[in-house]
């Protein structure tokens, strides 16, 4: 499977998150990115595993 790259604006777009927060979690280094010069990029199966970790499993004992 080949790597695809994405800027930090479709990554907004993609997560619904704002521009600056992505640069802030770049800083921080909160968030899978490569560098290429002065270029951040994105490999989206990279964001797709690290936005996995994030999920929260429903409670399956709460009764409607």
């Amino acid at each position: 499977m080949e790597k695809r790259f994405i800027g930090v604006k479709e990554l907004s777009e993609y997560l619904g998150i704002a521009v600056d927060t992505i640069y802030s979690w770049v800083s921080e280094r909160r968030i899978p990115f490569h560098k290429f010069g002065k270029l951040v990029k994105f490999d989206q199966r990279q964001i797709d595993s690290w936005a996995d970790g994030f999920m929260i499993e429903p409670n399956k004992e709460v009764a409607l």
